[in-house]
């Protein structure tokens, strides 16, 4: 491959200038929008991940939290939070720029794409997962390109490290690297490569050592717990649309069109096509399966652009239309997000944009009412991480009861703090018996109550050597499951002289219904586990009386919660 290497004119001395202003006005409204508008849910329970620093996460890798611990160290806050993601996000236009740059790309056309793709002027300062993944991605291709044309060991293990940057970034990058691999696998044949499979993999081992010393918590989330067991149509049929409309609500449907009649003229662009195409054909599958949300194909946008670029120089055509629609483009995306940071009545009733809008009293509220005591929040990350957020605290805490998915709360030691503790238990409907209050916040009517010595076992692990098992109607079976401690303290599910009763229930679901609740034999309460103690217990389960496909787990139940998601689900078939 060999990159054509324009020379320094007056015209591209202008290009150039172009680019820099347009990178300065970038940084500058997404550094306003990242100060004026209030913390996404999302980037809330972000900011906890930066709290807690590991070599993981049960939802992602951990280059999202050194984002936003940098950020934040500097200021807390909304902006401290979207610092690095404002900065990084003008880096990797920049790093784009000079890719295309080598094909001959004009500013102009680079302006107008890029300033008009819907996703890009997301994250271009909301910090997720997604912030560093761009990033890394674009390096990756920056440096590709350049490896391609030479193959050496310092271009090898630079670009080692920018594959880890992305591997660390988001499991999603991993489909760079494949789809990159699989365009050209003479790759294979250089020495160099080989370099960068292991250094990469060894940079990579931290984070692959807590998957196995957690029990693997991402694998069994994004490949077990994340599919449904029916197909949904819907999905699929809007796949392909809302990609189009993050292309550009205007312009999406030229971009896709005119990438992939780019001519293949080098292994760069065969590369491009690969990921491009690679990207949004496997999130296309995987709506098959489950949701697919529009920011995960984020890394095919990146190539996307590149492609349409590449186009527009090899078309030779003035495309002039496309420059009135595209600029018509922008506005219209410019005046959505300058409706966001104004706060405009138009734009706070619309969907999810309303929840980043009056939280943060939200949030205060709620503190006057508990002081410095624990809050628990029924299900969900995202309620309780910005109390936590707002309030500068880790004293919210997410109870993931048996019909929620399990969370980091899950994992953090926020739940081991509160044990005997005076804890308030805040829900969004009144429970009898339980919640006193009722507090008027910006978030609507909450009910809380105190639960005095609380007492869970959220992270207890019981575990069944299979995933599936087979019965017949009524049928009673005895099954072993393995019950492990993962505290640093003994636990017992001994009941005498506790306020609040602990129970250990098999809990038979059909769908996301529950249709049954077997608690176990007293024998169950006799049972103490030293820290990382495990035991074997036989539980005396009976099958529904009517056939058909259920799912089934385990669950530790105490007042007045409603018992936690302590097993993986089992599918249980009974004929």
């Amino acid at each position: 491959m060999q990159l054509p290497s324009p020379g320094i004119s007056a015209t591209d001395k202008k290009q150039t200038q172009f680019i820099w202003y347009f990178l300065l006005g970038w940084t500058i409204l997404n550094a306003i929008q990242a100060w004026k508008l209030e913390i996404h849910a999302d980037e809330a329970y972000y900011w906890l991940y930066s709290r807690f620093l590991d070599w993981g996460y049960f939802d992602h890798p951990p280059m999202v939290a050194l984002f936003i611990r940098i950020g934040d160290s500097i200021t807390h806050s909304e902006f401290g939070v979207r610092l690095m993601t404002v900065l990084s996000s003008t880096l990797s236009l920049y790093v784009l720029w000079l890719i295309v740059r080598q094909y001959g790309a004009a500013a102009k056309w680079f302006i107008l794409v890029v300033s008009g793709v819907f996703i890009f002027n997301i994250y271009g300062f909301m910090t997720t997962p997604d912030a560093p993944l761009f990033l890394f991605t674009v390096l990756f291709y920056y440096v590709y390109q350049k490896y391609l044309v030479q193959d050496s060991y310092k271009l090898a293990i630079l670009l080692a490290l920018v594959i880890a940057g992305l591997l660390y970034s988001k499991y999603h990058g991993i489909l760079v690297i494949g789809f990159t691999v699989l365009s050209d696998l003479k790759l294979l044949k250089r020495k160099s490569f080989w370099v960068i499979a292991i250094l990469s993999v060894a940079l990579y081992l931290p984070h692959i050592l807590w998957q196995m010393n957690h029990g693997y918590p991402s694998v069994n989330y994004h490949l077990f717990e994340q599919t449904t067991d029916h197909y949904n149509f819907w999905q699929t049929w809007t796949y392909f649309p809302g990609q189009v409309l993050m292309a550009g609500p205007l312009i999406g449907w030229f971009l896709f069109w005119k990438a992939f009649r780019v001519k293949v003229k080098d292994g760069f662009i065969r590369a491009l096509l690969f990921n491009a195409g690679g990207t949004f054909l496997f999130f296309l599958l995987s709506s098959l399966r489950g949701e697919v949300q529009p920011q995960w194909t984020l890394i095919g946008f990146a190539p996307l652009i590149m492609l349409s670029l590449i186009y527009f120089k090899q078309c030779g055509k003035p495309l002039v239309w496309f420059s009135r629609l595209a600029f018509i483009n922008l506005v219209f995306i410019l005046t959505i997000r300058i409706l966001l940071i104004t706060a405009s009545p138009l734009i706070r009733k619309v969907g999810q944009v309303k929840s980043q809008y009056g939280y943060k009293e939200w949030a205060h509220t709620i503190r006057e009412k508990v002081g410095d005591n624990y809050v628990i929040f029924m299900d969900g990350f995202q309620n309780v991480s910005k109390y936590d957020f707002y309030n500068n605290t880790t004293k919210g805490f997410a109870y993931d009861n048996r019909y929620y998915r399990l969370t980091q709360f899950d994992i953090w030691p926020i739940e081991q703090g509160l044990q005997h503790k005076k804890a308030y238990y805040l829900v969004r409907g009144p429970i009898k018996g339980v919640t006193t209050d009722s507090l008027n916040t910006t978030g609507g009517i909450w009910y809380g109550g105190w639960v005095n010595d609380v007492r869970t076992y959220q992270q207890v692990k019981v575990e069944m050597p299979q995933s599936k098992i087979t019965m017949k109607a009524g049928e009673q079976r005895a099954l072993d499951v393995t019950i492990t401690n993962p505290y640093p303290y003994t636990i017992n599910f001994n009941n005498q002289g506790y306020q609040h009763q602990v129970v250990f229930a098999a809990c038979t679901f059909t769908g996301v219904v529950e249709i049954s609740e077997q608690l176990s034999a007293d024998d169950f309460h006799e049972i103490k586990l030293e820290p990382g103690q495990s035991t074997h217990y036989t539980f005396k389960f009976a099958a529904p009386l009517q056939k058909g496909n259920y799912t089934l787990l385990f669950s530790l139940r105490t007042d007045p919660f409603m018992g936690s998601k302590n097993s993986r689900i089992i599918s249980l078939a009974v004929e």
